[in-house]
């Protein structure tokens, strides 16, 4: 419905659009990127890019699928931008390499804050390790729940090369995180 409006012009739907997908995208592009600025700054230019090819999409696909699949090409982008090495499943990277991104949890006491503040760096600094190309998917999966048919419409790969490599990842995290 939304899209709809948006798609004959209308501006204040394009604007409830941004705020239902600002905060499921920044949370993407956290993950993945690990800088709060770059993260904002990608979000943004998913909506200036969506708003500007808001002509091009097809109502019978689902509009998130659609606007994650622009995120995941600017992604694309930026790696290529920056020429990231490729790194082995298998390999120890230095732990000064990557940064961890902390979600503060302000509800519970201060014990519990604590241990599951401990929990969550586990796993991100896990997570900052896992290659790209799985952790991506990892993160389309269990942070944003889409489906697996929706992650290969995004990233236009099989369906069943999305579920292995989520699988992938899921035991690659598992597996660092049991070493712990």
């Amino acid at each position: 419905m939304l899209v709809g409006r948006s798609l004959k012009g209308d501006r204040r739907a394009f604007e409830l659009l941004v705020k239902k997908y600002q905060q499921p995208l920044f949370n993407y592009f956290g993950r993945l990127v690990q800088e709060r600025e770059l993260s904002l700054d990608f979000t943004q230019e998913v909506f200036l890019r969506a708003y500007a090819a808001l002509h091009t999409y097809q109502e019978k696909y689902q509009f998130s699928t659609w606007l994650f699949r622009i995120a995941s090409n600017l992604l694309i982008d930026h790696w290529r931008k920056k020429k990231l090495p490729l790194v082995s499943i298998d390999s120890e990277p230095d732990e000064d390499e990557h940064q961890k991104l902390q979600l503060p949890d302000h509800e519970p006491p201060v014990s519990e804050i604590y241990e599951k503040k401990e929990i969550m760096e586990k796993i991100e600094q896990a997570l900052s390790q896992l290659p790209e190309i799985l952790r991506e998917l990892f993160v389309l999966r269990h942070i944003n729940d889409f489906s697996y048919e929706e992650i290969a419409a995004i990233k236009r790969l099989p369906v069943g090369t999305v579920k292995n490599r989520v699988f992938q990842a899921r035991e690659w995290l598992r597996s660092r995180l049991e070493e712990k």
